[in-house]
């Protein structure tokens, strides 16, 4: 049984659904199209179905028309007979502005704890699961209980949630989520399940032993962000994954392969700029240093030392973005101080 899993696609993040005052090239279109070749997979019929670990949208309240753009895809998946199941995350606020969209019967949404039962051509999977839930460190058996899991019968299970657990990493210093009240404890995530699937850390990575370095009984797969959302991520890689689940046999119901699928993710690259004796020699070298940049690059210019004449001008917002090619992103990290 193979699942395609993406997470944390943010549609609607740096896109605006009214007509900017400021023409720049926007960031929502690099989340949108990435979505799209996550679930090219799913669209040629090479898994049997696909888990979204939340965050769909970047905010709770949105506009009809941005949960229509969001929730086409994966209605087009669906289309082809491919099931969908989608967790609420916590940038939606634990629930999708669906309307009549929560009506397809092909797009399965766990609005409330709960457990979908799903019938492959490999055997029969239940996919069990919750929308985000706030500290959840002393509440995750009890929420867990809620779906109804230990009452289902099925030839493989998995969790899908869209939570922290102990272990997981992100950051470039390697922040680490220990005892905080929003992390689930590693040693409570029962046997009975052959992964679980999650969102919200937005570095791909898989656990599989808890802090004190025991063993977890079924391995936890983060498949991170389609694109980088935060300067802390600029080192990272961006993607999806595909996993497989084995349907006979003496690992029946166990993760048997896990493949990690790339997506073309925006550099992120810092310009350190020090003060120089005016305007028109400070515009030469940050056009200097552009040009060696890739032309898709989103930058962050950081000025530094004292505000020779002309320099605000040259780094204002609008200059910026008059002195980089069309294809950059590009914005003052450090405003003056």
């Amino acid at each position: 049984m193979r699942i395609l899993l993406v997470a944390d696609t943010h549609i609607g993040f740096d896109l605006p659904q009214r007509q900017p005052r400021v023409t720049r090239r926007r960031r929502g279109h690099d989340f949108f199209d990435n979505f799209r070749r996550a679930l090219e997979p799913a669209l040629r019929g090479e898994v049997d179905l696909v888990v979204h670990g939340g965050d769909l949208l970047f905010r709770s309240k949105v506009p009809p028309g941005l949960v229509e753009m969001a929730m086409m895809p994966l209605v087009e998946v669906a289309a082809r007979g491919i099931p969908v199941y989608l967790v609420p995350g916590n940038h939606e606020r634990s629930r999708i502005p669906l309307h009549l969209w929560a009506t397809h019967p092909g797009i399965h949404i766990f609005d409330r704890p709960r457990t979908f039962v799903c019938q492959t051509s490999g055997g029969s999977i239940a996919l069990c699961g919750f929308p985000y839930v706030r500290d959840i460190r002393d509440r995750f058996t009890s929420v867990l209980e809620e779906t109804g899991f230990s009452d289902i019968t099925a030839d493989a299970a998995i969790l899908c949630i869209h939570q922290a657990v102990e272990g997981a990493q992100v950051g470039p210093n390697d922040f680490t989520f220990r005892n905080g009240q929003d992390v689930i404890r590693g040693r409570h995530i029962p046997d009975c399940f052959g992964a679980v699937l999650s969102g919200h850390i937005h570095r791909a990575q898989v656990l599989t032993c808890d802090r004190a370095r025991a063993p977890l009984a079924a391995p936890v797969i983060y498949p991170g962000s389609v694109e980088r959302t935060s300067w802390a991520e600029r080192d990272e890689g961006k993607g999806f994954a595909i996993l497989t689940i084995d349907d006979r046999g003496p690992s029946a119901g166990m993760l048997s392969n896990l493949e990690w699928v790339a997506l073309p993710a925006r550099p992120m690259v810092d310009v350190n700029l020090e003060s120089t004796s005016g305007k028109n020699s400070l515009e030469a070298e940050l056009q200097s240093r552009l040009s060696k940049l890739p032309v898709d690059a989103v930058v962050h210019v950081h000025f530094e030392g004292a505000w020779a004449s002309g320099a605000e001008l040259a780094l204002s917002a609008a200059n910026l973005r008059a002195l980089a090619p069309p294809t950059l992103n590009i914005s003052l990290a450090r405003e003056r101080q």
